[in-house]
């Protein structure tokens, strides 16, 4: 009598942590998601505000960026504009993987997702190396110290941690649907 209620409370018990672990997983994927949809929000924020007249911060970005948005070129403004709409968008994406689809949508979603995720990491990735390239004197870049550095040590990290965010919903969403 004692072994067989000490098996049911054994399968309990397991039960209990197993859902536990399950909303534990979702907790984390909620993280990762919901972090990754901030980053994309307050990076679209930043593409509406300089599209819109903004200056604060435009300096960071160095080069023919910067001079650009000094000059106010309609092409570039619309530019700024519609990267700004990628970013609103590439958040909604992420919103997506918060709940379950059908089996092809949601292989569809990861794979977006971690596509996207790559991408954005090797495009700061890619950055951070031409600006340590360009430090060492391997490379030529038109910007000033100034946004050197903000490129180096923020924005280009910045795009990575995107990235990463992308590639860790993916993983997790995958994980979940499983």
């Amino acid at each position: 009598m004692l072994s067989s209620m000490s098996a049911r409370h054994l399968g309990r018990s397991a039960l209990i942590t197993n859902e536990k672990a399950g909303r534990v997983m979702i907790q984390s994927k909620r993280i990762y998601i919901c972090a990754g949809f901030i980053w994309c929000l307050l990076f679209a924020i930043m593409s509406f505000y300089w599209a819109g007249g903004g200056m604060i911060g435009v300096k960071t970005l160095g080069g023919f960026i910067y001079h650009q948005a000094i000059e106010r070129e309609a092409s570039f403004i619309a530019m700024v504009w519609f990267t700004g709409f990628v970013k609103l968008c590439g958040g909604l994406f992420l919103l997506l993987l918060l709940r379950r689809w059908s089996s092809i949508t949601n292989r569809i979603l990861y794979f977006l997702a971690l596509l996207a995720g790559i991408l954005l990491f090797i495009y700061g990735l890619a950055n951070v190396v031409s600006l340590i390239c360009a430090g060492l004197g391997l490379l030529f870049l038109q910007i000033d110290d100034f946004a050197f550095k903000w490129r180096l040590y923020f924005w280009e990290p910045f795009w990575m941690v995107g990235g990463a965010l992308f590639i860790l919903a993916a993983f997790k969403f995958k994980r979940e649907v499983k």
